[in-house]
């Protein structure tokens, strides 16, 4: 329970709302976070904060916090559809936030085509300097604990999320290419899986083999703490076991990958793009933008 402020007595409105983690007022946002939060009453909820967002009530956190309850109750395209139409009336901070909830609604309604769209525009704003509104970190919150977030490492997160949508839609080429590039940023076992997964559906099983043992058996010689990363771990030895039918479709793989490279010029300048992580941040422009300010326009496919 959080602690009371000093003269603050437990049964009074303040130590109710402090209790309760509720916005203090009586408008209607603060009384749609109390139906959310002290009644339970979701369905409600979400038409209070209607009622927010139509009163100009806090809207930043009005149409968020609707949205974010709209996926909990399996209505993520009525979520969707809410976003789009009013988050003209959210100030420009609260823009990157609606962005990151369009992305996780997109992943759970299967619309992966505008997930990629939404995470390359996201890139292209780092790739600006215009993240966190031009500053080098941004405080987060998950589970009620705030923590700083680096651009590098939102970086990263956002390949991440890039590499995995191009899985979805067997775009193997593309997956494995920003699963370098963030693995470049910043090492992680479950993007290396996913990088080892990309390089075997291309038959590319020597590679992923090394990957394994580098970046994943190495990185945890003294156990796995993770026991879904061992499972996948011992998924992708399986798969990595040589099978004589596996070496004739790699040859037909990878003849067909070479046909199939189309777009990735967007994906190729993120080279340079990791480069410049390694050197202070600058909130002007990087370098880099100018070499990939002709292909904008493919960003988004």
């Amino acid at each position: 329970m959080m602690s009371l402020r000093r003269g603050e007595r437990q049964d009074s409105p303040a130590a109710y709302n402090v209790v309760h983690k509720l916005p203090h007022g009586d408008s209607p946002y603060v009384r749609a976070k109390h139906v959310q939060l002290v009644e339970k009453d979701a369905e409600a909820a979400i038409e209070l904060f209607w009622k927010a967002i139509e009163a100009r009530d806090r809207v930043d956190s009005a149409l968020k916090d609707m949205a974010l309850l709209m996926k909990q109750q399996n209505r993520a395209e009525e979520a969707i559809e809410a976003i789009q139409s009013f988050r003209h009336l959210c100030s420009r901070q609260a823009q990157e936030s609606l962005d990151n909830v369009l992305i996780d609604l997109y992943k759970k309604c299967g619309r992966i085509e505008e997930q990629v769209e939404l995470l390359n525009q996201k890139l292209w704003m780092i790739y600006q300097g215009e993240a966190f509104n031009g500053k080098p970190t941004k405080t987060a919150r998950s589970h009620g604990k705030k923590f700083q977030v680096t651009v590098e490492k939102e970086t990263s997160r956002i390949l991440g999320n890039l590499g995995w949508a191009y899985m979805q839609l067997r775009d193997y080429t593309a997956a494995e290419t920003v699963y370098r590039r963030a693995q470049m940023i910043e090492p992680d076992a479950n993007k290396a899986c996913n990088l080892c997964t990309c390089l075997i559906k291309q038959g590319k099983h020597d590679e992923a083999r090394s990957i394994l043992f580098r970046d994943v058996l190495r990185e945890n010689a003294e156990g796995f703490g993770d026991l879904r990363l061992k499972a996948r771990v011992q998924e992708l030895l399986s798969e990595l076991e040589p099978r004589e039918e596996e070496e004739e479709e790699a040859a037909v793989l990878a003849s067909v990958s070479l046909e199939c490279e189309v777009g990735m010029d967007e994906i190729e300048g993120l080279d340079e793009f990791v480069k410049e992580w390694r050197r202070p941040y600058r909130t002007r422009r990087l370098p880099i933008f100018e070499e990939i300010l002709p292909l904008r326009d493919q960003l988004a496919c």
